[in-house]
């Protein structure tokens, strides 16, 4: 009997701490707010200002409910107003009741809707494809492509704000690479943490206002490049290879990641990802020098020619976007490189001795083939020449001794007279 009042007591204490928070009952539908107006600041800070109800109950605490078009970024608080970031490349609307309590299951008074329209112009005149990078957190560039119905003579600018300026800028840097334009403009990291926390407002246009205006927010924790790495050394020691670079500045190490690639003379490749601080445990390294970090590199055999490299980009510890890699680092080679002489004259000597290898293989074959496989004697020649016709072989013969008789007398008489001749002188 005793729990059932002490779990009376507690609800009753309950409605009480209700009855004080909210106010009238919850039932009670508020008049909705009044004068909303919508108004724009900087380049893309949309503000929406609002009036108390008329007419609310005076017993009623007032929260005011408010979101964006499809009920999006739901938000109940005391303020009468409300801002955001936004690109002005699309309709938005922004929708406030008001009621008597932070309880969404509340209803709240009836919605009143403000909207903001885009800027007027041709659509397909505005520029496409704009994207913008922070370099090293030192500079912003940001490149575009004119737009489909944009005259070819258009002369773009390009505005932007954020956080630590008090106007508009222009950019002043305009150039032209290929098909895209573009400009950079500094934009140097504050050492204020919130920054980065912040966005930057950027406007494309043409001063004749021929061509739709074209915004863009971009938020500092991404789109972030890195300058590449600097090696500063290559040494062996136990068999791995150290690689020793200078961080890039304007970053803390924790917020970087590393990729090291090492490319051998045996052509092949060798890449390793370095997501955490790198530090290497070994003496050689200049540990007191700021802003270096170090890595072993395993299985990299020193009597080979080695050509290391490294890129580095953001991670997700401090940024949101960490696809963007720095370019390469310049190449440091270490190891031995092979003797191309020596290498080439043996790819040219090999084949020869080979194919004289083969010749004489083959020749000794066709010897060794004759001693085991002499040629057999064909009987059939044999008995044709002792069974033979006679005739032609005796006539043969004899026109052959009638040939060689004839010879021999003239040659005789011809050293007899000549005989005769040194006789008589």
């Amino acid at each position: 009997m005793e729990r059932p009042a002490q779990l009376c007591g507690l609800w009753a204490l309950l409605l009480c701490a209700v009855g004080r928070s909210g106010g009238a009952a919850p039932t009670e539908t508020q008049p909705p707010v009044t004068n909303l107006s919508v108004s724009v600041e900087n380049l893309c800070t949309v503000i929406w200002t609002w009036n108390p109800p008329e007419g609310a109950s005076p017993n009623c605490s007032l929260w005011y409910f408010s979101h964006f078009g499809d009920k999006q970024d739901k938000k109940i608080a005391p303020e009468t107003h409300r801002s955001k970031e936004v690109p002005l490349n699309e309709r938005i609307c922004l929708q406030v009741g008001s009621q008597c309590s932070t309880n969404e299951s509340e209803k709240p008074s009836i919605l009143v809707e403000k909207c903001i329209s885009p800027p007027e112009g041709d659509p397909e005149s505005a520029v496409t494809e704009l994207q913008c990078v922070w370099h090293n957190l030192s500079y912003m560039k940001c490149s575009w492509l004119p737009g489909r119905n944009a005259s070819p003579d258009t002369n773009y600018t390009l505005y932007y704000w954020h956080s630590n300026l008090e106007k508009i800028h222009q950019c002043e840097k305009i150039y032209t690479d290929n098909q895209y334009f573009g400009c950079s403009f500094d934009l140097t990291k504050v050492k204020d943490s919130s920054f980065e926390k912040n966005s930057v407002q950027i406007m494309v246009k043409d001063n004749a206002g021929k061509i739709r205006p074209s915004f863009k927010i971009v938020p500092l924790t991404s789109r972030v490049k890195p300058d590449p790495p600097h090696i500063k050394k290559l040494f062996f020691h136990n068999g791995n290879l150290y690689v020793q670079w200078e961080d890039p500045q304007n970053f803390i190490s924790r917020c970087l990641s590393y990729e090291v690639e090492v490319n051998n003379s045996q052509t092949e490749t060798l890449v390793f990802n370095v997501k955490d601080e790198a530090k290497c445990q070994n003496p050689e390294f200049e540990r007191n020098m700021e802003n270096t970090s170090c890595f072993m590199v395993p299985g990299v055999l020193p009597d080979t020619l080695n050509a290391v490299r490294i890129r580095v980009k953001t991670n997700e510890f401090c940024y949101e976007d960490d696809k963007l890699w720095s370019n390469w680092s310049q190449e440091m080679t270490i190891g031995k490189k092979r003797n191309s002489t020596l290498y080439i004259t043996m790819l040219l000597i090999v084949p020869v001795i080979v194919a004289g290898a083969i010749i004489v293989l083959l020749v000794y074959l066709k010897r060794l083939k004759i001693i085991i496989f002499p040629p057999i004697p064909d009987p059939g020649k044999i008995f044709k020449e002792m069974f033979g016709d006679q005739n032609d072989d005796t006539l043969h013969w004899k026109k052959y001794d009638i040939y060689e008789k004839q010879t021999k007398e003239e040659t005789d008489s011809v050293v007899l007279i000549e005989n005769l001749k040194k006789a008589s002188q």
